[in-house]
């Protein structure tokens, strides 16, 4: 079975049992925080213990702690202009692509991350 497949039935299935979850607590907007991203990082992961053992995994997490860290980063600048600066969403979004992006290849390269 293909990779892609794999990966499709246990991000599936992880993707159900998270929106269970997520269903049982209140306020409900946890279903979608609960929803994809938490399944298809375990099944990626999963995925790549099983191909390529537990240090590439364990470097896999790595980048994906430090992707969480950015997008959190960029999601309070896009919250503070929206809500303090009074601009409207689609500026503040553009222009803090570049946090992201600073954020994200910073956090990847003390994370380890090969340039």
């Amino acid at each position: 079975m293909s990779e892609y497949v794999i990966r499709f039935l246990v991000g599936g299935a992880v993707v159900s049992a998270f929106s269970m979850l997520g269903d049982v607590l209140k306020p409900k907007s946890f279903a979608g925080l609960f929803g994809a991203a938490p399944s298809v990082a375990l099944a990626t992961l999963g995925i790549a213990i099983y191909r390529h053992g537990p240090a590439y995994a364990s470097s896999q997490s790595l980048t994906m702690m430090a992707g969480a860290v950015a997008l959190a980063i960029y999601s309070i600048v896009v919250c503070q202009l929206l809500m303090r600066a009074r601009m409207r969403a689609l500026p503040a979004t553009l222009i803090t692509i570049i946090v992201w992006l600073a954020a994200a290849f910073g956090l990847w390269k003390i994370a380890g991350g090969q340039a």
